[in-house]
């Protein structure tokens, strides 16, 4: 029976609703920052301003310089940017990409051009520090990347210690943060740093690509000036300026609402081994995301699950939220070594309610037995 109340969205990590401070600060650009921003005229002049301060509030954010700061069509376009820039600006140091094996398929198929190296990571889903030591270390190492926390399990990596190694090496560090950025902080000693307007709550279609100053990037794509990070064309001056404002704000909440998202999150990670059979709860219990868990079911279809609780009225995610229309196992979850299909992965925002998720706890056991009886488990 289908739900017929107002559903639940419980799939932040893929996007975050618009937040109500980019809402207003986007109607506001459409209406004030439509011109072209390299034009010398009023509305150019203002354009520019615009996007000035949006570029601001960012590196504030960030902690950089807003010089280091470039807005692209998406936070997949910035992270491969940001690989495919790095290699070819390192390209007389090393032509080798050091990268772990549970980062977004965007920076694995940006590695796939090239030689890459693999870095393992354990059962939690944390990176085995002791390769990447090596691995960084190694004759031909031109750039390392490192995501900032799983987007699959939550798992937060040591970013701090792998810099470390980094920088004894003299290999720039790439993050991708677009699971941190507006949520917890980023450690810091990295070169290169990515991240997505609507994880946060931002509207769709804009990424953010930092490139400190010191490291040599060579643009992949044909431009004017191939040596300074740039969107080639023209940005989407409204979307980038809600972007920015909503970035400000969910900092603001941050603190707050990490501390309420983390017990819902603890309560999922404890009721659902509790009343459903033969399901592996995954990712690191404590060096983890506040808003994000997963957990696995034996004898259950993963589609089959998800499309089950759609009926019931909660949007989650199963499998691989960057490769989940190849129907292809979880690459994250195959590296970690625990199950990679059936699985769930659920992930809170700022409009998710104590009675939302108390809502799934109860109907969630029904759901996978049924699913288990049409199987004949």
């Amino acid at each position: 029976m289908e739900y017929t109340g107002d559903p639940a969205y419980l799939d932040a990590a893929t996007a975050v609703p618009l937040h109500p401070v980019a809402r207003e600060a986007l109607l506001a650009a459409l209406a004030d920052g439509w011109a072209d921003p390299a034009r010398l005229y009023s509305a150019g002049r203002r354009a520019q301003q615009l996007s000035d301060a949006a570029r601001a509030v960012v590196a504030e954010v960030l902690g950089v310089r807003p010089d280091e700061v470039s807005f692209w069509p998406s936070g997949t376009a910035a992270a491969q940017a940001a690989v495919l820039g790095a290699m070819a600006g390192r390209a007389r140091r090393g032509d080798t990409l050091v990268h772990s094996a549970i980062e977004h398929s965007a920076v694995l198929h940006a590695a796939a051009r090239g030689k890459a190296v693999e870095v393992q990571v354990d059962r939690l889903g944390r990176l085995d520090l002791d390769a990447w030591e090596r691995a960084v270390a190694a004759p031909g190492a031109a750039l390392a990347s490192l995501i900032s926390a799983s987007h699959e399990v939550g798992t937060v990596q040591p970013v701090a210690a792998a810099a470390e190694y980094c920088g004894e090496a003299g290999v720039p560090l790439f993050v991708d943060a677009a699971q941190s950025v507006g949520r917890v902080p980023v450690p810091p000693g990295w070169s290169l740093l990515s991240a997505s307007a609507h994880k946060w709550g931002g509207p769709p279609g804009v990424g953010v690509l930092v490139v400190r100053k010191g490291v040599r990037w060579i643009s992949p794509y044909p431009q004017d000036d191939v040596y300074r990070p740039q969107l080639p064309g023209s940005a989407d001056l409204p979307a980038v300026v809600a972007a920015a404002a909503s970035l400000r704000a969910v900092v603001q909440e941050a603190q707050t609402e990490g501390v309420r998202l983390s017990a819902l999150v603890d309560r999922i990670r404890e009721r659902v081994p509790a009343t459903v059979p033969d399901v592996e709860v995954v990712g690191d219990p404590d060096q983890r995301l506040p808003h994000l868990v997963t957990f696995s079911c034996l004898y259950v279809d993963g589609e089959a699950l998800l499309h089950a609780l759609d009926r019931a009225g909660f949007a989650v995610s199963s499998g691989s939220s960057c490769t989940a229309s190849t129907l292809r196992p979880s690459h994250v979850l195959e590296a970690m070594g625990v199950l990679s299909h059936g699985n769930v992965r659920v992930s809170l925002h700022r409009g998710t309610t104590e009675a939302d998720v108390e809502r799934f706890l109860a109907v969630l056991p029904g759901i996978v037995a049924d699913l288990r009886r049409e199987a004949g488990m």
